[in-house]
């Protein structure tokens, strides 16, 4: 056993045939025998949320298997956790690295890759946070390197970010014309990230998502956040 539990069910995202997704059994969930996640940071409270499966993360896959491919785009998912929309994006035929800080990410990828029938994933490791910038999980998985047509994530403002850490780390990561779309259940931290994404040369698309509870899922209220930089001069740090 491999000191927690998960289980695995068939998860519907509008526009793209269904995935079979292994996940964490539930927010009990706990495993960190060489200390590899406390190492980076995360706490035992904070150890289960990468493999659960959340509604922003949803909303980011069925943004993926909507919008229209392409040709040659290179696409980063920052704080993948399971991944769907570089799943949705990578069996869509787009050029995907799916990245994340945690030390078991990788690992649930590559299973929910064979649960598919994919072909491999690029995974990288990917931390924003100062204290860990740079630090592979022993040495076993590539820190994100390289620029990208388009960054993508959900629910990553979660923390205030004074020093602008998040929007350092996409100006690092991004094209000098580029997007970035971040699907965020309307927490209080994007004023002060989307003005450090405007210092950076990006305009700003705001629009709320909401939708009303189901049989198949809660209520959501959110916003998609979509930066655009066009120009291809100087790309100024945060």
């Amino acid at each position: 056993m491999p000191g927690y539990l998960f289980k695995q069910e068939s998860i519907a995202i509008a526009g793209v045939a269904d995935l079979m997704i292994r996940s964490l059994l539930d927010k009990q969930q706990f495993a960190d025998p060489l200390g590899e996640a406390e190492s980076l940071g995360i706490s035992s409270a904070a150890w289960p949320l990468f493999g659960l499966l959340w509604p922003s993360g949803l909303h980011l896959a069925e943004l993926m298997a909507k919008r229209a491919m392409v040709v040659d785009e290179s696409i980063l998912e920052i704080g993948c956790g399971l991944g769907l929309a570089s799943l949705v994006s990578h069996r869509r035929g787009g050029l995907v690295t799916a990245s994340d800080c945690h030390p078991l990410a990788g690992s649930f990828l590559l299973e929910n890759l064979r649960l598919n029938d994919l072909p491999p994933l690029r995974y990288c490791h990917g931390n924003w946070a100062k204290k860990v910038e740079g630090q592979a999980v022993s040495g076993r998985v590539p820190s994100v390197q390289g620029r990208f047509d388009l960054i993508i994530g959900s629910d990553v403002l979660y923390e205030r970010d004074e020093e602008g850490l998040l929007a350092a780390f996409i100006a690092k990561h991004a094209m000098p014309a580029s997007q970035v779309m971040i699907i965020d259940p309307d927490r209080g931290n994007r004023a002060a990230f989307s003005k450090r994404m405007a210092a950076l040369g990006y305009s700003l698309q705001d629009s709320p998502i909401k939708t009303s509870a189901s049989a198949e899922a809660l209520a959501y209220k959110g916003r998609l956040l979509h930066y655009t930089r066009s120009h291809s001069g100087q790309i100024h740090r945060c």
